[in-house]
């Protein structure tokens, strides 16, 4: 699969995952990583944030963190529609996704757009394959404007609208029925 949206469908009750959208940037026969970008948490950049210098974060003073996953939680992945150093992230489809500390702090000195998620969502080889095959996630493309533009309590919608449904039309089954 390339780089897209998991929409849970609404019927996955995985507490963590329940009306989830993942940013997927990585899927392979070894697994896949993502981050869910629409649980804020009810601290700000500046709450969590600890960074050498004088790093005026007052900019990002209403910037929710947000619960990228239960994988790590106590380590951030960076998203932002910055493009990122090849060597410190990835690049998909107009959205940088980053781990490096070093990223984070050029964007924060230059006041870009992004969002901070700590932990992230992972799956070993072949596990979200067989969630996909069980109807546990639906997908649709990447869409910058869908993880930074929209509020974070709209992006389960929004995300089920690119695909023309709502959570009421939507009813997944395994794949094997």
């Amino acid at each position: 699969m390339k780089p897209a949206l998991l929409i849970a469908s609404p019927q996955l009750k995985d507490p963590h995952f329940a009306r989830a959208v993942v940013l997927l940037w990585h899927h392979d026969e070894e697994g896949a990583i993502g981050v869910v970008v629409n649980r804020p948490l009810d601290r700000t950049l500046p709450d969590v944030l600890e960074l050498p210098g004088d790093i005026d974060l007052s900019w990002y003073a209403d910037t929710h963190v947000t619960w990228g996953g239960p994988v790590e939680m106590g380590s951030g992945t960076v998203v932002t529609p910055q493009a990122v150093p090849d060597d410190e992230g990835w690049n998909v489809d107009g959205i940088g996704v980053s781990r490096s500390m070093d990223v984070l702090v050029s964007l924060l000195e230059a006041r870009e757009p992004l969002l901070l998620c700590l932990g992230y969502a992972g799956w070993g080889p072949g596990q979200l394959d067989d969630e996909l095959q069980a109807g546990g996630w639906l997908w649709t493309d990447l869409d910058p404007k869908l993880v930074f533009e929209t509020p974070h309590d709209q992006k389960y919608d929004r995300a089920l609208a690119t695909l023309g449904l709502t959570a009421a039309m939507v009813w997944m089954s395994p794949v094997s029925e």
